[in-house]
C-alpha cells in the first residue's frame, strides 16, 4: 500500500468494464501505485451505465468512474492525473518541468483523437461485429498511418516521453497493444512492440482481457 493512502480509507471503488481499454488504464495505475481498490462491473451491453444510480456517478453515462471514499472521477485520463496527484508524490509519473508536462499532455490528446480513432475503433467495431464495413477499414487504415507516425515518435526513446514511464505510457497502452485484435496488424512497427513489451515490464503491471485475433483477408 502506498505511505499516501490513509491506513483506515475503504478501497477506492472502481466501475469498469473489463474490454474497455480505459478502464484497464485505470486499473493499471491503480496497481502500479498499490492502492486497495474495489472492482465494480458495469454491464454495458445490458445498458448498466445509462441507470439512473449510474448516471449519479457520471452523467455522461461512461465508465471508467472511480469513488474515492466519497471522491468522484470520471473519464480515464482525469482519473489517471487524480491518481498520482492524490497518491504518486514524489515520483515520475506526471512531470512537472514544462517539456515533459507538455509532452505528456500531447500523448494524452493523442489517446483521444488518433488512437481513439484508429486503433480502438477498429477493435470496438470488430468486437461487436459490425464486419468488414467502409467505417471499420477506414479505422484499420488510420491505425496503420498513427502507427507509423509513433515509430518515428519514439526512435531512441524507451517510452514516450523520455526513458522513464509516465501516466501517457498507461494512457497509451492498451488500445495499442491489442490493436490486433481489431484487425491491426504490429507486424511492421518494431519499436511499438519493444515499447509495448517494456510497458508490461512495468513493476505493477496488469494485463487486459485478451478477445479473439480476426483473419484479415
Amino acid at each position: 500500500m502506498t505511505p499516501d493512502f490513509p491506513a483506515n480509507a475503504t478501497p477506492i471503488k472502481f466501475y469498469r468494464h473489463p474490454l474497455s481499454g480505459h478502464c484497464h488504464r485505470v486499473e493499471m495505475m491503480l496497481s502500479i501505485l498499490d492502492l486497495p481498490y474495489e472492482l465494480i462491473e458495469v454491464d454495458l451491453l445490458k445498458g448498466a451505465h445509462k441507470a439512473p444510480e449510474f448516471l449519479e456517478l457520471n452523467l455522461l453515462g461512461q465508465v471508467p468512474v472511480i469513488d474515492d471514499n466519497g471522491t468522484l472521477v470520471a473519464d480515464s485520463n482525469a482519473i489517471l492525473v487524480y491518481l498520482v496527484q492524490a497518491y504518486g508524490a514524489g515520483t515520475d509519473w506526471l512531470p512537472t518541468a514544462p517539456k515533459p508536462a507538455a509532452e505528456v499532455q500531447r500523448w494524452l490528446s493523442l489517446t483521444v483523437s488518433h488512437v481513439a480513432t484508429g486503433p480502438s475503433r477498429a477493435r470496438w467495431r470488430t468486437l461487436i461485429g459490425a464486419g468488414d464495413t467502409p467505417e471499420t477499414g477506414a479505422a484499420r487504415e488510420a491505425s496503420h498511418a498513427f502507427l507509423g507516425l509513433m515509430e518515428g515518435m519514439i526512435a531512441g526513446r524507451d517510452f514516450l516521453v523520455g526513458d522513464s514511464p509516465t501516466i501517457a505510457d498507461v494512457a497509451a497502452y492498451a488500445y495499442i497493444a491489442h490493436a490486433p485484435e481489431g484487425g491491426v496488424s504490429l507486424a511492421d512497427y518494431p519499436l511499438v512492440r519493444a515499447w509495448i513489451d517494456r510497458v508490461q515490464g512495468i513493476k505493477g503491471f496488469v494485463p487486459m482481457q485478451a478477445s479473439p485475433i480476426p483473419e484479415i483477408a
